[in-house]
């Protein structure tokens, strides 16, 4: 646990990403199987170990050390593991003095109990240091948070083994912590992995943002952006499975669209569901409600019957990546279109159908399109060269997202709490609302992003000084001070006293020259529900 826990904080330290992957590949160059392994699979969020929950190591804690002190501690640090790490007492009787590796917690954590695994983990911890501790709460929580994505770490063992991060993504998913065959191909001593029979996830094709620029038409095809989540759908050898941008299997939120695609093969698509007007056209939402709707069914292990009725999900496909065991991500988007199409007739209409493509003259009145779209299933405009191959990752020049601009509201603050990792010891997470026509202020959002360094000081500085009440590690601030905020969407909620939630709230201004009575009122924000 040593190494891993002088990575972890070497990584939590670390801003550039060229030094972060420098630090994970030099860790997996020195760090035996299955100890690398099993770290790869607690940086890639691919490691569970049902048997450790929060609520659990709370208990532990608080059974050896004052319940006060721990909360205050906790709420003064920002994050369970560091405060546990540094508060655990060491032990009364002698323990085992030998090192514990990661394999050794993941082999002793990861069949366990709820009943058992309190004693075991309190084992393991008496056993470890401050650091070590703290990168053992960390891996057995799932919870790392140190900067790291699933791509980076996937990343720095291509480039410590001298692999292509593709080819490490092709077969990542057909494959089982702690990856041996994966090391055993990345050091030479074994064949590289293939994905023969196996409905594997591979990297999906991303955009970068139109920045103020223009295309040419005539290079360039335009789809709308649909506002779902982006799925991969693969059928091999009777499975199949539905895949997230980030590749985590989300087949069983959806088994309905899983069991309509019964055609080897693998897709690129979104998935949404169906909106009131199920037959309708693009012009009138193309049959797609809201992202609000499909938030219904996300995160779901198991979905009723009902959940199935009442949201129905259907996927509105992009483009083709396999027809059948032919590997079509070599041809141009201009051909793979043109496979795509005849592959449709063979699926279920009910649930697939065909992102359409927009007719337009040339770019100026594309954009007169883009304006006058404010369908609540609409992000924007996609921009797909013509002659681009479907390659992993983002490739300069050839897609490109033009996300249509975001609506404004001003609002005040009304909440505010710590955030977690290095915003710990800030206020930076705020609850806004707007007025009612009878002048009562109700929260429509939370917001954390959008704000420089000074600007997150200065907003710290406010809730410190204008607190009114605390509600365990909430503030309630003076309604003064207005913030401008920038959101996709907005959507009716019944889950809200306001009855409407905005979707991906940020910052855009902080209207210092604003008088909080001047701040928009909810009515004006149900007028922008589309």
């Amino acid at each position: 646990m040593h190494a891993f826990s002088a990575l972890l904080d070497s990584l939590i330290y670390t801003r550039s990403r060229n030094a972060k992957l420098k630090l994970i590949a030099d860790y997996l160059l020195a760090t035996p199987d299955s100890d690398r392994g099993w770290a790869m699979a607690a940086l890639t969020g691919d490691l569970d170990l049902p048997g450790v929950k929060p609520a659990m190591i709370r208990a532990l804690i608080e059974s050896r050390v004052d319940p006060v002190l721990f909360r205050m501690s906790r709420d003064y640090v920002g994050d369970t593991a560091e405060t546990v790490a540094l508060l655990w007492p060491e032990p009364v009787v002698p323990v085992d003095p030998a090192p514990l590796s990661i394999a050794q917690v993941v082999d002793g954590l990861m069949h366990l109990s709820r009943s058992d695994a309190p004693a075991v983990l309190a084992g393991m911890l008496d056993r470890c240091d401050a650091e070590e501790r703290f990168a053992l709460l960390k891996m057995a929580t799932g919870a790392l948070r140190i900067g790291v994505s699933a791509r980076l770490a996937k990343t720095a063992l291509a480039n410590a083994f001298g692999l292509e991060v593709d080819a490490v993504e092709e077969v990542w998913h057909g494959l089982s912590p702690p990856y041996e065959s994966l090391f055993a191909w990345g050091t030479g001593a074994g064949a590289q992995p293939t994905p023969a029979d196996v409905p594997v996830f591979r990297p999906f094709m991303l955009a970068h943002g139109l920045e103020d620029g223009r295309v040419d038409l005539a290079d360039y095809a335009a789809e709308w952006k649909w506002d779902g989540i982006r799925v991969q759908i693969v059928h091999v050898a009777g499975i199949t499975r539905l895949y997230s941008r980030t590749g985590d299997d989300v087949t069983g939120s959806f088994p309905e669209v899983a069991a309509a695609f019964s055609t080897p093969g693998a897709v690129d698509g979104e998935l949404l569901v169906r909106g009131e007007h199920q037959g309708g056209t693009l012009e009138d939402g193309g049959g797609a409600a809201s992202f609000n709707a499909l938030q219904q069914r996300l995160g779901r292990k198991t979905v009723s019957a009902k959940m199935q009725a009442d949201y129905p999900a259907f996927v509105r496909l992009y483009d083709i990546l396999f027809d059948g065991a032919e590997d079509l991500r070599e041809l141009s988007w201009t051909d793979r279109r043109r496979r795509l199409e005849a592959f449709m007739p063979r699926l279920d209409p009910d649930r697939f159908d065909l992102s359409q493509v927009i007719e337009a003259e040339d770019f100026t009145a594309l954009e007169a399109i883009r304006a006058g779209a404010r369908d609540a299933a609409i992000e924007g405009v996609m921009l797909k060269r013509r002659d681009s191959p479907y390659v992993g990752g983002r490739r300069v020049g050839l897609w490109y997202k033009w996300k249509r601009d975001p609506l404004t509201a001003d609002c005040v603050m009304m909440y505010a709490q710590r955030g977690s990792g290095r915003r710990s010891s800030f206020y930076s997470d705020y609850t806004f609302g707007c007025w009612t026509e009878e002048g009562e202020l109700l929260p429509v959002g939370k917001a954390y992003s959008g704000i420089t360094d000074e600007e997150l000081k200065m907003l710290d500085g406010f809730v410190r000084r204008n607190t009114l009440n605390r509600f365990g590690p909430v503030r309630e601030v003076e309604k003064t001070l207005v913030l401008e905020i920038a959101f996709d969407s907005l959507h009716e909620s019944k889950r809200h006293k306001s009855g409407v939630a905005m979707r991906f709230p940020r910052i855009a201004r902080i209207r210092t020259d604003k008088p909080a009575a001047e701040a928009d009122l909810i009515n004006t924000l149900r007028r922008m529900i589309v």
